[in-house]
């Protein structure tokens, strides 16, 4: 026993096999929409423009669906205050553009002693951002890099 729906016929309980030659006698097919209902629902259509419009809504789908990228920008502990300016306004236009920024404070040899001083530029240029976009999290050290990835804001 299946439930069968179609262009134009009210929902009906019958039998497989009446099922398939009432679709056959339209000259059309019986697809198995929901095979978990109790009874399964089958609908009277065309397979092979049902295919296409499934392929249709997959690719539209596809296509307004947005590709995150994420750009990085590395300081180190001591980056000067215009270099710190010029990546900044760098990180300006990634956000503008809808691109993800993640900023890394780099530590080279014994630098990895001052830390805070990287935790400290990586929580400035999060602020100075605050206008483009906000930090997922804190800063966070990875081996021999701290880095916070910040997000843009929705327009």
């Amino acid at each position: 026993m299946v439930r069968v729906v179609g262009e134009g016929m009210e929902p009906t309980i019958m039998s497989t096999k009446e099922a398939l030659i009432k679709a056959y006698n339209e000259g059309l097919d019986l697809v198995m929409i929901s095979p978990t209902a109790n009874p399964p629902v089958c609908r009277i259509i065309e397979y092979q423009k049902y295919l296409y419009e499934q392929k249709k809504k997959e690719k539209e789908r596809k296509a307004n669906s947005t590709k995150v990228v994420i750009k990085e920008i590395r300081l180190s502990p001591q980056t000067d205050d215009h270099d710190f300016e010029f990546k900044l306004n760098h990180a300006k236009r990634f956000l503008k553009e809808g691109n993800k920024v993640k900023v890394d404070v780099f530590f080279r040899g014994r630098s990895i002693v001052y830390k805070e001083q990287g935790e400290t530029q990586l929580l400035k240029f999060a602020e100075a951002l605050m206008d483009y976009g906000k930090p997922e999290a804190m800063p966070r050290l990875e081996g021999k890099r701290m880095l916070i990835i910040i997000a843009p804001k929705k327009q």
